[in-house]
């Protein structure tokens, strides 16, 4: 079995509210869940709320919610890993065999079908744990600075300092999106 797990917690602190927030329209939860379903990767579309006003929008649009997300998931604190493993292990409690699992976040709004199903197919024929999206920093890292206690700017990287922005080398982020993993 493929697993799509969209993690959505009822409490966010920066942004309240903001898996539901409407996004050029619907709810931004709505984006991930559709790319889920168009990617046709996953038997089954899963997201792991603690609130019941999340989970009434995710079965609208197509997601299934079969547990609440226990409190202790569902803290300030808890990283998105331990949030996706409950998710499995519930579904391995039920008897289903998972081949692999994908987090695709609910803020992801410009995640794209293609894009998920180019990550299963990397998972697929590279062999590895795990594959999730990148993009590159509009500009180079190596020119980055920092603003010291006293105010002034440094450097991170002084030695690059005479160095032309396009010979350096490129460098990349995790995009925030999804991560498949075995």
């Amino acid at each position: 079995m493929y697993l799509a797990v969209i993690p959505a917690r009822g409490g966010s602190k920066r942004i309240p509210r903001k898996n539901i927030k409407l996004f050029y329209g619907r709810p931004m939860i709505a984006w991930s869940i559709e790319a889920a379903q168009k990617s046709g990767c996953f038997d089954n579309i899963i997201v792991s709320t603690d609130d019941d006003e999340i989970a009434e929008i995710a079965r609208a649009y197509g997601a299934t919610v079969p547990f609440k997300r226990p409190r202790e998931l569902a803290d300030d604190h808890t990283g998105t890993t331990p949030v996706i493993a409950h998710a499995a292990d519930w579904h391995r409690t039920q008897g289903m065999a998972l081949s692999a699992v994908c987090c695709i976040y609910a803020t992801a709004p410009f995640v794209q079908a293609g894009d998920i199903r180019k990550g299963l197919q990397m998972l697929q024929a590279e062999r590895c744990d795990y594959v999730f999206s990148v993009t590159s920093y509009p500009f180079p890292i190596q020119r980055s600075i920092r603003i010291t206690a006293a105010g002034r700017v440094e450097m991170f990287y002084p030695d690059q300092f005479k160095t032309r922005s396009q010979d350096l080398e490129e460098a990349y982020h995790d995009a925030g999106q999804f991560y498949w993993g075995i």
